[in-house]
């Protein structure tokens, strides 16, 4: 099975279409699909729902696909560094279900794990149950938690050899995995392309069955909060 494209819209080939589903790793603008994202909107797919910790900067990450108005709704943990985001969400231009980013990585990975659902604690008494399910467990009240099933999941790792076995770098390694697990078809682009047998398996963090379409990109690793102080 050939995995490795030679570009973002040729992996993205066949797989795109109006009103679906993306899963979309990375934390922040640290491991984000940023080639993925981009082609995306270049293919002008519209009506999306993207499942993702955050959404991105205004001009970078998921923040270009708001901008186009390319995204319908955001499943999302945190949004609190893109102003497009606020403007559209508070315009009524924009849906947003909100998810605690605990609840949001493990419906990813039940969905990937095909568990339709589990019952959680977080968000007990707050607007996150409101319509859920409640049961009651050793005295204690859970709500249930869907699992998500992506159309597509677009995530990035640092390495991965040419059977798609995957490895993650540091804080990238939280959402990618996950994001992966629960797409029908998976696009991962990585930093470098390895040959098979080059990765220790016991360093592999995400399994190749799980990648269907593989592209080696250059990445910006842009910075979203810089921080410093005086010498």
């Amino acid at each position: 099975m050939k995995k490795i494209y030679d570009s973002a819209a040729a992996a993205l080939d066949g797989l795109l279409h109006d009103g679906m589903l993306i899963a979309s790793g990375g934390f922040g603008l640290c491991g984000i699909p940023e080639n993925l994202i981009a082609a995306i909107r270049d293919a002008g797919t519209r009506n999306l729902t993207v499942v993702s910790n955050n959404a991105g900067v205004d001009d970078f990450g998921l923040g270009v696909l708001l901008q186009t108005r390319q995204v319908k709704k955001m499943v999302s943990s945190y949004v609190g560094e893109n102003a497009e985001f606020m403007r559209q969400y508070l315009s009524g231009e924009l849906e947003l279900e909100f998810n605690p980013q605990g609840t949001l990585a493990e419906r990813m990975r039940a969905g990937g794990c095909g568990i339709p659902g589990f019952y959680t604690r977080t968000g007990v008494g707050t607007v996150i149950a409101d319509g859920k399910d409640e049961k009651e467990f050793d005295g204690e009240t859970y709500i249930l938690e869907r699992g998500i099933v992506a159309d597509l999941a677009i995530v990035k790792a640092w390495k991965a050899d040419e059977t798609g076995n995957a490895v993650f770098r540091k804080t990238a390694r939280n959402f990618n995995p996950p994001a992966a697990m629960c797409g029908r078809t998976c696009v991962m682009e990585v930093e470098e392309i390895v040959p098979v047998g080059s990765l220790e398996p016991d360093h592999v963090h995400l399994s190749g069955i799980y990648v269907h379409r593989l592209i080696q990109g250059q990445h910006e690793k842009r910075i979203e909060q810089r921080t410093t102080r005086a010498a």
